[in-house]
């Protein structure tokens, strides 16, 4: 299941200190009193559960005496919202709420009553979406308070049987997959409102007719269906499911996603989709994960890389590495673009030829592993390039190794890394010389003993492959065995700006 989100406990915190920090960080700002659907705020929940915290006098140590969210209960609504019509903080607030989106909601909070709940929560009108402080505070909260509901009401107003889940909006917009995602439990009704199982908790272990077509609506497999652990993790695989959805803001494409990485942005309507994607895909980079660097396509229009993508679509059809469960990168976004030490495997270019489908199959082999060849299938040739160009496989995958007398470089068989290129070209070209060769290495003396050695030709830095289509590649060493480890000299690892 999903992480609970609650307050972190400090040994000798009193019962009623949890109870009291949860309340007042880890549940909504307001909730609908399903007595007679009026709303009230933290501090009237607080007072409504006090008496529930046991007050033994005693203090707890561990995280298991006392959990808030057992006895502080909500129900929490996932659906897609109407055109026009949904129930306003304002109008509910003036009691004169009314019309198809107020009867949606009379309809939420009747089901609710069914599961032993006070309390529910609708994003239509729960929220003063006329203080920015709330709404930023609510969206960056959302995952978490889904998270923490005891039962989420999932209404798909345009299905009548599971079948019909396949063609129902509800699967395609971006703020429901954090709604699927997060809750322990949910229960899906149909647009008549009945449920459209008989499990108290559609989240089943089995593979049930509503958990596999699921699957096939989201693209979500069943494991990740039923169990979501919030981080900046498998970043590939997740921006996959979220490809497939759509906001009616351009930016809740980035806003949306938050919770799922558990990463935080401040909100600003008006930026621009790109931009906030940007700002998300920047958050991620700190942890290090290199799943965030599996995309291909053309990149965002950032400040200074070329390594940011633009959207969730980059990540389409990018096959998962498994090498990079154990990985975690330096990654830091700088005015030179992004900085990575990475492993740079040379190349030599060895030959290019077009295939049946109109891609380009190009072939090069290392010097430092002569049987070894290396084929990139794009479906531009070589032609960008130039003829002096030299190339590496800046491999991401690898480990430092200290043996307590040196330093060394752990690689794995099959390795993953960016294909790059830089630009060779000679040194001062425009100075006449009477040298017949004017560009042979010379010493030039500057004091006693110390010497520079002037070369013939100078590189431009390592760049990502100017092919979009390429991404990062995989390098298998032949003949090895998947429990085997090739070592190379630190000299190998570099500072990479992409």
């Amino acid at each position: 299941m999903s992480t609970q989100y609650g307050p972190f406990m400090s040994q000798g915190e009193s019962n009623f200190e949890v109870f009291e920090k949860y309340v007042m960080n880890e549940i909504p700002i307001r909730l609908i009193r399903l007595s007679d659907m009026s709303l009230v705020g933290r501090d009237y929940v607080r007072e409504h559960f006090r008496n529930s915290v046991p007050n033994d006098g005693s203090s707890y140590d561990s995280y298991d005496s006392y959990c808030a969210s057992d006895h502080v209960k909500y129900a929490i609504l996932s659906h897609r919202w109407l055109s026009q019509g949904e129930p306003t903080y304002k109008e509910m607030e003036a009691r004169t709420a009314s019309g198809p989106g107020y009867e949606k909601l009379q309809n939420f909070c009747e089901k609710a009553k069914e599961y032993d709940v006070e309390f529910a929560w609708s994003d239509t009108c729960c929220i003063d979406k006329s203080s920015s402080t709330e709404l930023d505070e609510s969206i960056r909260s959302m995952f978490r308070w889904y998270n923490n509901s005891s039962i989420c009401i999932i209404h798909l107003a345009q299905s009548k049987t599971i079948g019909d889940i396949m063609g129902d909006e509800w699967t395609t917009r971006g703020w429901t997959l954090q709604e699927l995602l997060a809750p322990h439990k949910i229960k899906f009704f149909n647009e008549d409102w009945m449920p459209m199982t008989n499990e108290g908790n559609d989240k089943s272990i089995e593979m049930s007719d509503i958990m596999k077509t699921l699957e096939r609506a989201t693209g979500i497999d069943h494991h990740h269906l039923r169990e979501s652990f919030p981080g900046p993790h498998l970043v590939d695989i997740r921006m996959s499911w979220a490809a497939r959805r759509k906001t009616t803001r351009v930016e809740d494409v980035a806003y949306s996603l938050m919770g799922i990485f558990d990463v935080s942005l401040q909100i600003a309507y008006g930026e621009g989709g790109e931009r906030a994607f940007c700002r998300l895909i920047e958050a991620i980079m700190q942890s290090g994960d290199p799943s965030v660097l599996n995309w291909a396509g053309s990149p965002s229009y950032h400040r200074t890389s070329l390594a940011i993508p633009r959207s969730p679509h980059n990540f389409v059809g990018r096959r998962a590495f498994r090498q990079f469960s154990d990985i975690q990168l330096e990654m830091t976004i700088t005015s030179r673009g992004l900085r990575v030490p990475l492993v740079m495997f040379p190349l030599n270019y060895l030959s290019t030829r077009e295939t049946e489908d109109g891609y380009f199959c190009i072939i090069f082999d290392c010097p430092l592993c002569p049987s070894m060849e290396l084929v990139i299938n794009t479906k531009s040739g070589l032609t960008q390039w130039g003829s002096n160009d030299q190339f590496a496989l800046g491999i991401l995958t690898y480990s430092l190794i200290n043996d307590g007398s040196r330093e060394a470089i752990g690689i794995l068989p099959l390795s993953v890394g960016f294909f790059l290129s830089r630009a060779r070209y000679p040194l001062f070209p425009a100075i006449p010389s009477t040298d017949p060769n004017p560009f042979t290495s010379r010493s030039v003396g500057i004091g006693t003993g110390d010497t520079i050695t002037s070369s013939k030709y100078a590189f431009s830095p390592w760049t990502a492959a100017k092919t979009s289509d390429v991404g990062l590649v995989e390098l298998n060493f032949p003949n090895a065995t998947s429990s085997s480890m090739f070592y190379m000299d630190r000299k190998y690892l570099e500072i990479v700006y992409l």
